[in-house]
């Protein structure tokens, strides 16, 4: 029986709401935030939240953004970094009051992050100022793209730029950060790393994870497609010649290729949060 990604099933279908899907699909969300300063510890907010989704890693056309009033000042340096002002937040509304649409829309997905650990660690401090549980980790399964480059660009810088450069995605519009913006790139930089548009195995939630080490969750491995070794790659030229520019993209350090010499890929994230810090 067919049943809403996120939802249990019943004897009766659930209603087709703009997040509906049939059984296997696979769901993504680029997920990318901007707030009033670097520490969520001193009580800094969200103050915009951009979403664009994928399905079987293909954009849909469809995102989710949104500013938020966060009740204190935007600190000097996040200014210069994003330039949203106190003056234009002051009109926008709280996080409580869109939360439950935010959370409508990412329900049931696998969240792709850069830094993940920073933008989770926001959200989670919100859905908790809100009165609002579980957290972010409980509710979607995240994939950390900063781990992912770490692992395949080990000792080079490994930012969203840097990697749009790598990559030869184009950001010649950011010239400053921009949550949906951002989101929009950072999708693009996450299939050139990860194989390109449309995966050779389109149900496995696993792909980026399975081969480069970065999707964490609390308490939760990521288990390789075993698709992934190289044995069972489609051989066809234009997916060699795709694996071969991401593999000289990354000085010969992709993990498919290393994985394939082995014979088996590693599934271990590189800590219980696949990263902490930034780029």
């Amino acid at each position: 029986m067919r049943s809403r990604i996120g939802a249990s099933t019943s004897s009766q279908r659930p209603p087709r709401g703009p997040n509906w899907y049939p059984s296997g699909i696979v769901r993504q969300i680029v997920l990318d935030t901007e707030t009033t300063g670097l520490e969520v510890t001193d009580g800094h907010r969200v103050i915009e939240i951009g979403c664009i989704e994928l399905v079987h890693r293909r954009p849909t056309g469809r995102d989710w953004h949104r500013y938020l009033k966060p009740g204190r000042e935007v600190e000097p340096g996040a200014l210069a970094v994003h330039g949203i002002t106190n003056e234009f937040l002051a009109t926008q509304p709280g996080f409580a009051e869109v939360a439950e649409e935010f959370l409508a829309f990412i329900d049931g997905a696998e969240l792709v992050i850069h830094n993940a650990e920073f933008d989770v660690g926001f959200l989670d401090a919100e859905l908790a100022a809100a009165g609002i549980a579980p957290p972010i980790a409980e509710r979607c399964r995240v994939f950390d793209t900063l781990a992912m480059a770490r692992r395949m660009h080990p000792g080079q810088r490994n930012n969203l730029d840097a990697l749009c450069k790598r990559y030869n995605v184009d950001n010649s519009t950011r010239d400053l950060h921009g949550a949906l913006l951002d989101a929009r790139i950072l999708a693009d930089v996450y299939l050139a790393m990860s194989g390109g548009r449309g995966c050779a195995w389109p149900r496995c939630r696993a792909d980026g994870a399975g081969r480069c080490g970065g999707g964490w969750n609390r308490g939760t491995r990521v288990r390789p497609h075993p698709g992934h070794s190289r044995e069972q790659r489609p051989s066809s030229p234009r997916t060699r010649a795709r694996s071969d520019t991401i593999d000289r993209a990354s000085g010969g350090r992709t993990m498919f290729r290393a994985g394939a010499s082995r014979g088996a890929v590693s599934s271990r994230p590189s800590s219980r949060f696949a990263v902490a810090g930034s780029a």
